[in-house]
């Protein structure tokens, strides 16, 4: 299984071949694994990535040491115990690089993501219903959804198509196909819509290795010394001057590069 965090980006189209496709752009990557679960410690099996920067200064201590040094805008979990066949995955470490190389063209994945909000909505907008005539006496009610069953059990069952509340529910489409994939700018193109305004977070996942790199270990860098060159006192000067005048200075001192006697100074 391969599985990686997005933002959607914007709709385009791009030609492949001599075909026209309308597709989403989605930046993916670079992902971080925060967190490695498993059966034995946490009861159920799962990956926890973060996605997209941000300033440390929003984010409480405790996160950010959870984050292992980074500052993440989207932290997420892919549930592998669920998965079924797709649950099976390569060997991952916290810290673990998961980037767009992971992804291929042709690749078909399931998307994630939460779509607009729509706010309040009547059951044109809401489910499609056709509405009523404008003419014959319809008066007002051309928008209204009619009858709800006024007879029988004398009450409304639940889940009847009424006006209500409309989107921001999260929504799964299945067998998404890549189009194309820019490396350099981590950005994959896939055919169709995507759920979601452009910003919002996307999870991407589908059948295939993860490719993931191993993390980035610190840079040891070798110590650099740099001579400080601080200002001598007046007696120090007096003790060079006297220490030169008697031959005493020998290989290895320090002597102050430019030296101006204290008479010629006080001139």
């Amino acid at each position: 299984m391969k599985f990686i965090l997005g933002k959607k980006l914007e709709m385009t189209q791009i030609w492949v071949g001599e075909e026209r496709k309308a597709v989403t752009a989605i930046a993916v990557g670079p992902c971080t694994v925060l967190q490695v679960k498993t059966k034995e410690n946490d009861g159920y099996r799962a990956v926890q990535l973060g996605f997209a920067p941000k300033s440390s200064k929003n984010i409480a201590k405790p996160q950010l040491k959870h984050m292992q040094g980074g500052s993440f805008r989207w932290l997420r979990e892919f549930r592998l115990d669920k998965l079924g066949k797709w649950g099976e995955i390569s060997e991952v470490k916290i810290g673990d690089q998961i980037t767009v190389a992971t992804l291929v063209v042709g690749d078909k994945l399931r998307l994630t993501g939460t779509v607009k909000g729509r706010g309040f909505a009547g059951v044109v907008k809401r489910h499609g219903f056709h509405g009523h005539s404008a003419t014959h006496g319809t008066k007002d009610q051309e928008r209204m959804p009619g009858s709800i069953g006024a007879g029988g059990v004398q009450h409304v069952f639940k889940g009847k198509r009424m006006p209500g509340r409309m989107g921001g529910n999260q929504v799964t489409f299945k067998d998404v196909l890549i189009v194309a994939i820019d490396e350099t700018k981590n950005v994959i193109y896939v055919e169709g819509g995507v759920p979601g305004s452009r910003g919002s977070l996307v999870k991407l996942f589908g059948a295939g290795d993860l490719i993931v790199s191993a993390s980035a270990n610190k840079v040891e860098t070798s110590a650099v010394v740099e001579e400080i060159k601080v200002k001598p006192t007046q007696t120090e000067i007096n003790e060079e001057v006297e220490a030169v005048a008697n031959g005493e200075v020998v290989e290895g001192d320090v002597v102050t590069e430019e030296f101006i006697p204290p008479a010629e100074e006080a001139k």
